[in-house]
């Protein structure tokens, strides 16, 4: 017998939902993060104006994954606008996450540019998971 069958069907809707989060979350933030380090490092341009840039994709990107794939299944309160709405604030979080990763690692204390991307990808997104599933996709 498995460890997932012996999980009630909410748990066992929570932990698929979290492994699609997964999944989609690491392609998002890989997007993001690879057109960030382009831009900052081999374009030179400012680590900030990067990150914006990486940002506006993985927005897009991430709405349309997490919409259709992530968070399938789940009953959507509200309207399509009204979800887009909520979750172009919850980017916004993210967006001053990831600036904050960018700031202390970069410009604070003087760190190559890939240094942020651990943060990227690993706090910013549990943070933006419960956001989402609690907020943005209820």
């Amino acid at each position: 017998m498995n460890l997932l069958s012996r999980l009630s069907p909410e748990q066992q809707a929570l932990f698929w939902q979290i492994a699609r989060y997964g999944v989609t979350g690491l392609f998002v933030t890989a997007c993001q993060a690879a057109i960030y380090w382009t831009l900052a490092a081999p374009v030179g341009l400012h680590p900030q104006l990067a990150n914006t840039a990486g940002f506006c994709a993985a927005v897009l990107i991430g709405y349309v994954s997490h919409n259709a794939f992530t968070f399938r299944g789940q009953e959507k309160e509200g309207s399509h606008a009204a979800r887009g709405v909520r979750f172009a604030a919850v980017s916004l979080v993210s967006y001053a996450l990831n600036a904050l990763w960018v700031f202390l690692c970069v410009t604070h204390m003087g760190w190559p540019e890939w240094s942020p991307i651990p943060a990227m990808i690993f706090v910013t997104p549990a943070v933006v998971f419960a956001l989402n599933r609690q907020w943005v996709f209820r």
